[in-house]
């Protein structure tokens, strides 16, 4: 058997082992290092344990005084404080600040051959934390896990229970879906045990990720470059990103053509036209691929004979969207705010955990936001259906209360969509007690859960069904419209873009008097020219939809993996579109051929799958790791021995190294992009990689670069700073202010403004202006 030598510093085979029992009664194997004689011990119980009996545990007697208060441990300061407001005295609400205990970053810390075992560790930075817990915990009477209700926070409750030597008789678990007075007092008034089918789903995604990680990743440092890294869930999003640059590489346009034609009724003289569009030619779907094909169709339409053939005057019900899931929050925070998915699970972490919003101390504003649950609870329904009635009337009510399936494939039924704690506290009463940010995603949860609630829009519809003979071809055409005749749930919620301007229009411009057998005269014909487009690059919002879709991942890992793409710099950002880097395309081919499961959707969405069955109690997690990890081994021994080195390219920067004198050049290390020597690794010099952005500055005529604070935040600096101080939050634009020659910065994406006259211009004027 191996243990640690503590004096060696490495594992070696025990000599003289002896299984033996510590004074808690806890089996163990203790012997010698055979290299430098030092006592080893091993915990654990192995064969030679049967039949030994452990020594009678024993009970010293306690001087500390009697055990008096409640102890509720959370995961951070700020639910605290929320929290410790509304259970009042009696109660000491602390924090741990997240995880308290984690397998070791310098190995693997899964004992493979011991059925994966892991070996946690509490880091240094935690260990005053878990002291501190430990102490109140012995002198509490009662303890309460209050850490948040997912597998994730069902597993920190464990690792505290575990690092603090909390007492398990002691020690209850509490789950609430949001932080506010009603839900906590119902939590602790119904504690119950920690739900260890869950911790065990966790230790097994964890113990996956870590085999997957910690062992392809020094492959591709030894073949590629440093700083690489694979992973279970950031792999398959890489090849998913991949795969898509290659279908646009690929992807050859072809032409197409529309064709519409302006249509009058014989007996409407003078007035405006109506636009039909042109969709089948002798019963097959229109099909023009050249203006040569195309000509004699035109020919042919010009001397046809047009008759209505079929009116068709109804309404359409569109229904309101669902409430918001972790996924889809992403996903429209992305379109409409125009939020990273990391910013937006920051700002809604900071609505649900508290704040204070004027009446007397923090209170949670939203929901629980890692969530892949449509549910809404009764109460909040009933809150709402009389807030619609209240503020919106009975007509804007459904007869019935709205229910959503939950369209992922492994959704927490227990849990709840993410909503406002209070339909009562609008965005406009909390207005000026949220930040900026704060307040744009409440505005936008809050909406979407009250309209939600409310009833489906209708719109009037029109179609017209027009039939063309030509002396070569019979022609179908078509003209549509709609207008809205009821807003329901609109009222209360828009998208961007999407209220139907277009269709109102072209209803408007279908006259009233059409009838069917009706002749038309033909007013213009009206071709245009097409090419069919590739499919798009995948951005944040579409990644996460696609990654939802196929039963990749969880709510809470999909922020991580956005950002691991582009911190390694597998993938950049461009116009927040997804864009791989060589290095990407690279690590992708490399992972995609010797670890192909790793990468397979079907296989990663069936392991998420057993993990879920874990997680109700179906299956043993080391099972199923079991069965992963099996023929993953065997690629990873092919791996070392076959994966071919890849020689790197290193890309000039245009200046030489002022200790050695050889090229800069751009280089990749565990942080990202830096500028190092070429002459590496005899030469160590180093400095960061700046983003020069083709702007001077105004200053001192120096470089404007690219920066970003300790919070992540982007700005605009000059490259000689200190010597300079020129900053900018908004990002400067190449070209002058027309008007005084200053420099222009972006306002939005359609307008520009001058940092010395303060006026405003169309950006696309000044483009034509340039050209």
């Amino acid at each position: 058997m191996k243990a640690y030598c503590v004096k060696c510093k490495e594992k070696r085979e025990m000599a003289s082992p002896e299984a033996v029992f510590t004074k808690t009664g806890t089996p163990g194997t203790a012997g010698i290092c055979p290299v430098c004689g030092t006592k080893m011990f091993r915990m654990g119980r192995t064969p030679a344990h049967e039949g030994l009996t452990p020594p009678e545990k024993v009970q010293r007697k306690s001087n500390h005084k009697p055990r008096s208060g409640k102890l509720v441990i959370v995961e951070s300061p700020a639910k605290a404080r929320t929290i410790g407001r509304f259970l009042g005295k009696g109660y000491k609400v602390v924090a741990s600040v997240g995880h308290v205990r984690d397998l070791l970053k310098s190995r693997l810390s899964i004992d493979i051959e011991n059925n994966f075992e892991p070996t946690y560790r509490i880091p240094n930075d935690k260990r005053e934390i878990v002291k501190e817990i430990k102490k109140l915990g012995a002198e509490a009477e009662e303890i309460y896990l209050a850490t948040d209700l997912d597998r994730e926070g069902e597993a920190i409750a464990w690792h505290l229970l575990e690092s603090a030597d909390l007492d398990p008789e002691r020690t209850r678990r509490v789950v609430f879906h949001e932080i506010t007075k009603d839900a906590i007092q119902e939590a602790f008034s119904h504690p119950a045990k920690l739900n260890m089918d869950l911790v065990d789903a966790q230790q097994g995604r964890r113990v996956v990720d870590r085999l997957v990680g910690f062992q392809i990743s020094p492959i591709l440092w030894e073949k590629v470059r440093g700083g690489l890294t694979a992973g279970r869930v950031q792999s398959v999003a890489l090849r998913l990103i991949v795969d898509r640059e290659r279908e646009i590489q690929a992807f050859v346009p072809q032409e197409y053509w529309s064709i519409a034609a302006e249509l009058l009724p014989e007996e409407n003289q003078g007035q405006e036209g109506y636009q039909a569009k042109v969709t089948h030619i002798d019963g097959k779907k229109l099909g023009i691929g050249s203006r040569t094909a195309l000509d004699p169709v035109l020919a042919d339409l010009e001397e046809a004979r047009y008759e209505v053939r079929k009116i068709r005057r109804g309404t359409r019900v569109r229904n309101p969207y669902p409430p918001f899931i972790t996924s889809t929050l992403q996903q429209e925070a992305s379109r409409e705010l125009s939020f990273s998915a990391k910013k937006t699970m920051a700002v809604a972490q900071q609505l649900y955990q508290g704040l204070d919003v004027g009446n007397g101390g923090e209170t949670g504003l939203i929901t629980y936001m890692r969530t892949d649950s449509t549910n809404i609870a009764e109460v909040a329904q009933t809150n709402a259906r009389d807030f619609i009635l209240k503020n919106y009337g009975a007509d804007f009510l459904p007869d019935e209360i709205p229910q959503y399936v939950t369209k992922s494939k492994r959704a927490q039924e227990a849990h709840e969509a993410i909503r406002p704690t209070s339909v009562a506290r609008t965005p406009k009463s909390i207005k000026h007690y949220l930040k900026g940010d704060q307040y744009r995603l409440y505005k936008l949860i809050w909406k979407r859960f009250v309209a939600s609630q409310m009833a489906s829009a209708v719109y009037d519809t029109v179609n017209v069904i027009i039939g063309a003979d030509g002396q070569q071809h019979i022609y179908v055409l078509r003209a549509a419209g709609s207008r809205l005749k009821f807003s329901g749930f609109l009222k209360v919620y828009q998208r961007r873009n999407g209220n139907g301007s277009q269709a109102e229009k072209d209803l408007e411009s279908i006259p009233d008097n059409l009838a069917e057998g009706q002749l038309q005269r033909l007013l213009q014909l009206l071709p245009e020219q097409h090419f069919t487009k590739p499919p798009a690059r995948f951005s944040e919002a579409s990644l996460v939809r696609t990654l939802e879709e196929n039963g990749i991942g969880r709510p809470s890992t999909y922020a991580p993996i956005m950002g691991k793409l582009v911190q390694r710099g597998y993938v950049v950002k461009d116009e927040r579109r997804l864009v791989p880097t060589r290095t990407g395309f690279i690590v992708n081919d490399l992972v995609s051929e010797y670890f192909p499961s790793v990468v397979d959707i079907a296989f990663t969405a069936n392991l998420e799958e057993e993990l879920d069955q874990v997680a109700t109690g179906q299956k043993n997690w080391q099972d199923s790791v079991g069965d992963f990890y099996g023929p993953f081994a065997e690629q990873l021994d092919y791996a070392w021995k076959e994966m071919p080195e890849i020689e790197p390219v290193y890309i000039p920067v245009d200046k030489k190294c002022p200790e050695c004198g050889a090229d800069l050049v751009q280089r990749w290390g565990r942080y990202g992009l830096y500028v190092g020597c070429s002459n590496h690794p005899e030469c160590k010099y180093t400095e960061p990689w700046v983003e020069k952005i083709g702007v001077i500055c105004p200053k001192d005529g120096g470089q404007l670069i690219e920066k970003k604070t300790r919070k992540g935040r982007t700005f605009y600096g000059c490259e000689n700073y200190p010597e300079c101080d020129f900053a900018s939050w908004k990002k400067p634009l190449p070209d002058p202010c027309p008007n005084c020659g200053g420099l222009l910065v972006e306002k939005n994406k359609k307008r520009a403004v001058c940092t010395e006259c303060s006026l405003e211009f169309n950006r696309k004027d000044l483009q034509r202006e340039k050209a």
